[in-house]
């Protein structure tokens, strides 16, 4: 599991929105590689682990149709909805860990996730999760993740996390995966330091 989901209720009700590490008032990476990979504004896409991102209003802006968020906790999820307010209806949320989710019969053409997947410190949770990737997005649909890059932080949020490379990346996802494209970013946080990331992006061949 991601830990316990009362350690990230704790964070999302003691801190402010812009008050976590990984915040960014718009998660430019992110959009610049999901119009590139799905530019079908009816392409199915979720963000896993979104918390309290501004991700979701920016696809909604951008007239994507069908989106999904997931996150373990209960108040980021309220937080993002009443952000959002009557554009809320138009999104599928989902409350939950999403080493142990089903999505049931719901496909994604694209899976997006920044900062979640480097918490994973348990292989066999990281496996749970890759398993439920592979049951959820479609073949030829794309998974785009964010992780700490090489030189990242060693913790985040008082948690042990694991750094990456892109070829230690698509190792954890293996055979279906084709490895598209990586990049390395510098995020620099609301505590004036610079985290790198890796965002590295695969298509679904199985």
């Amino acid at each position: 599991m991601i830990h316990s989901a009362d350690h990230w209720e704790n964070v999302y009700r003691s801190k402010n929105f812009d008050a976590v590490s990984w915040y960014a008032p718009h998660l430019g990476e992110s959009l610049r590689l999901i119009e590139q990979l799905c530019p079908d504004k009816t392409a199915a896409i979720v963000d896993v682990g979104a918390g309290e991102s501004t991700l979701v209003d920016d696809l909604l802006h951008r007239h994507y149709l069908d989106l999904s968020v997931l996150d373990i906790s209960a108040a980021a999820i309220e937080f993002t909805k009443r952000r959002l307010g009557a554009k809320a209806q138009q999104v599928n949320w989902h409350v939950g860990d999403i080493t142990r989710y089903n999505f049931g019969e719901k496909k994604f053409d694209l899976w997006h996730d920044r900062a979640v997947f480097h918490f994973l410190t348990d292989p066999a949770a990281r496996q749970g999760y890759v398993d439920l990737v592979r049951s959820s997005v479609k073949p030829g649909g794309y998974v785009l993740m964010a992780t700490f890059g090489p030189n990242g932080p060693l913790k985040c949020s008082g948690l042990d996390v694991v750094r990456y490379d892109d070829a230690q990346l698509h190792h954890e996802f293996g055979d279906g995966f084709e490895l598209m494209g990586s990049e390395l970013s510098d995020h620099h946080t609301p505590m004036d330091t610079d985290q790198q990331f890796l965002y590295c992006w695969c298509r679904v061949n199985n």
